[in-house]
């Protein structure tokens, strides 16, 4: 993220990493069993989300799509569909599921009118997925961490200021009502590379 919150401009603009902080995201997706997103990040960035800048297996991808809006154009299910899982709710109509299941792509319906977050990680931990990168947008990292479904925070500090009412931020959603009610971290780690600071926090799950 920018050095004042944002992951995106107001356009929708991502490209914040540096080639340097892109090697060890792809690193930490390697070591991952999946790597979660929101359709709002499908939809705007159109990501591959597999492992390219350093070696490594690719992880199951998992798009959390409440209306299974993802386009069957998408570069994740023009490749390798069987590696893609599409998280969606009752309300998603019949025939998209049906078009996702038959490109290849694995559907699973979790809650009625959005995808029950809770209930699609033990769905997940069920299919032998032990851990999870979430590549969220504001709005899912708000969903995980609300539903306390969040163990560690990785945050790349870029040295630059975006601003913006509109741009999105790290966390986004309805937030919490007061500092008490706050999601406390603890710094687990903390380095420097040129001009980035990378910091590792882990939650307290208990607050």
């Amino acid at each position: 993220m920018s050095l004042d919150g944002k992951i995106a401009t107001r356009s929708g603009d991502s490209r914040i990493s540096s080639e340097t902080d892109l090697m060890a995201l792809h690193k930490l997706r390697s070591q991952s069993d999946a790597v979660m997103i929101g359709i709002g990040t499908e939809l705007i960035d159109d990501p591959l989300l597999t492992v390219r800048f350093v070696k490594g297996k690719n992880p199951i991808r998992v798009v959390v799509d409440s209306s299974a809006r993802i386009p069957l154009s998408s570069k994740i299910l023009k490749t390798d569909p069987s590696s893609v899982l599409i998280a969606s709710s009752r309300k998603a109509a019949a025939y998209r599921l049906a078009e996702l299941e038959n490109v290849g792509a694995t559907v699973i319906r979790c809650g009625r009118t959005k995808v029950d977050l809770n209930r699609l990680l033990r769905i997940l931990y069920q299919r032998g997925i032990d851990s999870i990168l979430l590549e969220g947008g504001g709005t899912l990292n708000w969903s995980m961490l609300r539903d306390r479904l969040v163990d560690k925070v990785h945050v790349t500090i870029s040295p630059m200021l975006i601003g913006g009412d509109r741009a999105t931020t790290l966390v986004e959603g309805f937030g919490v009502p007061t500092i008490k009610k706050s999601f406390r971290l603890r710094l687990s780690r903390m380095h420097r590379h040129a001009n980035e600071i990378i910091l590792e926090y882990k939650v307290n799950r208990n607050d």
